[in-house]
């Protein structure tokens, strides 16, 4: 494919299978699935991948939604282990791939499957995501990558009027709310590392594309709704952070960190890894969350010798350093996290701290 073919001229996508990943997701399904029937023939075929709900929700998609494909896992090894089980019996090789809370407005595979043809040849597509609840607020509009191994994210709760972009934009890293993807590439590469359960997982396939010279894209007049996430790990607002989500982030954070970065990599960045440790620990306390901390430690550590195995097995893949991937800023947190002003205030020094490092270990050859 060259630069001066037109979309017209480039190959279509084919037939788009969609995968729907749920657990205990009554409250979202009839909303997501129904805007995915609504779409018709623009999809191939509809598969729910359901990790061992308990709420009825496997009873109500036979019934409900008959002509749905629904794949029952045995247990619940999270999201990132039932899209990888959509993606391999999916029919078709572009997966419209979403969470139970997300729900497609009716143009949104249009707009992607035509950016899926892209002289850039993307291997994921991504709408923005904006709150059901709030529809004229962004929440989710890709990113790009941290060096502390975090996710600096577009738009971040910006109003649709206030938001960067205009179009197709390149970015660096995907979420996994609803995509558009071409499951030979992305199996290609392993898939989303089943390990994480969930959080970090989008971050990590993210980085392995880009490491890997491919491309993601993100079209600006797509637009997914987001409703309220999973309880007990999704956070939007509330006096308490959930303690799962500490435990989660305090584990699968340095198994990210160690999965994807180079050596050289840890090594320049370990003073603003450390800063950032520091901050985390001392929220894990203010949240009374201390224990949840310690135990996604010691996961790690489990974990180490067979992440260390997993490592060199990707290093032969990257042909992209990470000098050129990763940036020192911006810090984006949830507002909630920052609602006080001492919480502002330490989040801005953190922030300050992070992105001074970084000026500091680019000016050095590694």
């Amino acid at each position: 494919m060259t630069s001066s073919e037109s979309p017209a001229e480039r190959p279509a996508l084919g037939a788009i299978s969609a995968v729907v990943c749920n657990y205990n997701g009554m409250a979202y399904l009839e909303r997501c699935v129904q805007a995915l029937v609504d779409l018709g023939d623009q999809l191939a075929e509809i598969l729910v991948v359901d990790n061992l709900s308990t709420d009825g929700s496997r009873a109500f998609l036979r019934e409900r939604f008959p002509s749905v494909r629904l794949i029952e896992m045995e247990d619940n090894g999270g999201p990132a282990k039932a899209r990888n089980r959509g993606y391999r019996e999916a029919r078709c090789r572009w997966v419209l791939t979403l969470d139970n809370d997300a729900i497609v407005t009716p143009d949104l595979l249009e707009k992607l499957a035509a950016a899926g043809q892209d002289e850039r040849r993307p291997a994921i597509v991504q709408p923005r995501s904006v709150f059901a609840s709030e529809p004229d607020r962004v929440h989710y509009d890709g990113g790009f990558l941290h060096y502390g191994g975090l996710i600096c994210l577009r738009n971040f709760y910006t109003p649709i009027g206030e938001a960067e972009g205009d179009g197709i934009e390149a970015v660096d890293v995907a979420i996994a709310v609803c995509l558009l993807l071409d499951t030979e590439r992305i199996l290609d590469l392993g898939g989303y590392e089943e390990r994480y359960f969930i959080l970090f997982e989008d971050l990590d396939l993210s980085m392995r594309l880009r490491r890997a010279g491919e491309t993601i894209l993100s079209v600006e007049d797509a637009i997914v709704l987001h409703d309220e996430g999973t309880a007990g790990i999704s956070f939007r607002d509330g006096p308490q952070y959930p303690a799962q989500r500490v435990f989660l982030h305090s584990r699968n954070r340095w198994l990210y960190l160690l999965r994807c970065h180079r050596l050289r990599t840890l090594i320049v960045s370990a003073p603003g890894l450390l800063l950032y440790e520091c901050f985390w620990l001392a929220f894990a306390i203010q949240q009374k969350a201390l224990g949840a901390w310690f135990r996604g430690k010691w996961a790690f550590f489990r974990l180490l010798p067979e992440s260390l195995e997993r490592r060199r097995a990707l290093r032969a893949r990257a042909v992209v350093s990470d000098r050129l991937l990763l940036r020192g800023g911006p810090l984006t947190v949830t507002p909630a996290v920052a609602r006080s002003g001492w919480m502002r205030r330490a989040v801005g020094v953190l922030d300050g701290g992070l992105r001074a490092w970084w000026a500091l270990a680019r000016r050095v050859p590694w």
